[in-house]
């Protein structure tokens, strides 16, 4: 790997570490109280992609970078384990990613439900269309799948990255013709990219960074749920990440969860619990919001 490349891929496992939540002022806009009760189990639809998962994706990728997490250091079977936990407790949503290193685990857990009753997204590097065709070969042997639902562009950064990568955005096209995909799109790494990607047209999927006090996102708070109310009337698939701020809210889940249930513009949320009792009691937490 190229240093520049590798000094990427730093960045993006830390989640933009440059940018720290000082830099930011906590959400401005009070929130209404909750209009109704949620679930982590809520069945929702991402966007107009017509693909039903549940409220809550269970993650695979807290710090992960080099094919290792948080979670992939439960090991195959630990990790599998905690995934079909949730998938009892009404979880449909398995949020992986070639740079976690969490393929292997989560195929181990397909192997024990129905493959049509989940939701299996996974993100790429892939910056060329050689690279992007031989990913999507590669994930589905490794995830023992005949397809994914969900791939997206990892870790955007640039904001003219649909011109740049758009041999790669040609290679899922046609993965998604194929029936190889059933949507695609992007996560994005800086403001400039996210605002991009809101303007396109081929963005189905967006995973964004949220949370009410700025940490380890593209942008203040603010901005970012002002760009998310653009995907939205856009018809836009949205999925929230860092909704506690890669641990900085650890002990205001709460505040974070109400923050991000309250927007009423995320379709989806990620969140990676590392052991089942975490996992149990972040669903408590949802549905007590």
């Amino acid at each position: 790997m190229k240093r520049r490349e590798f000094l990427h891929h730093t960045a993006c496992a830390a989640g933009a570490a440059w940018i720290h939540p000082s830099t930011f002022v906590p959400y401005s806009a009070a929130l209404p109280a909750l209009p109704r009760k949620f679930a982590a189990s809520d069945t929702v639809t991402l966007g107009k992609t017509g693909i039903q998962t549940s409220r809550l994706a269970m993650g695979t990728g807290t710090v992960g970078s080099g094919h290792h997490s948080h979670q992939t250091a439960l090991g195959v079977k630990g990790l599998s384990n905690l995934l079909l936990n949730g998938y009892d407790h009404g979880l449909r949503f398995f949020d992986s990613a070639d740079s976690y290193g969490s393929h292997p685990h989560v195929a181990e857990a397909l192997k024990h439900v129905p493959r049509d009753k989940v939701t299996v997204l996974t993100k790429t590097w892939a910056r060329d269309p050689a690279t992007a065709r031989a990913d999507l070969d590669r994930f589905r042997r490794e995830l023992g799948t005949d397809y994914l639902d969900v791939c997206l562009m990892h870790c955007l950064t640039e904001g003219d990255w649909t011109d740049r990568y758009k041999g790669v955005m040609d290679i899922l096209s046609e993965g998604k013709e194929k029936g190889i995909i059933r949507a695609h799109g992007c996560s994005c790494h800086s403001i400039e990219a996210l605002r991009t990607a809101t303007k396109s047209p081929w963005v189905e999927v967006h995973l964004v960074r949220i949370n009410p006090i700025g940490a380890y996102m593209d942008s203040p708070p603010d901005t970012v749920v002002s760009v998310i109310r653009e995907m939205r009337a856009a018809g836009k698939g949205i999925i929230g990440m860092k909704i506690l701020g890669q641990g900085e809210l650890r002990t205001r889940q709460d505040e974070a969860l109400s923050f991000a249930l309250g927007l009423n513009l995320l379709d989806a949320f990620t969140i990676g619990a590392e052991s089942q009792s975490e996992q149990e009691d972040l669903i408590r937490r949802i549905a007590a919001a």
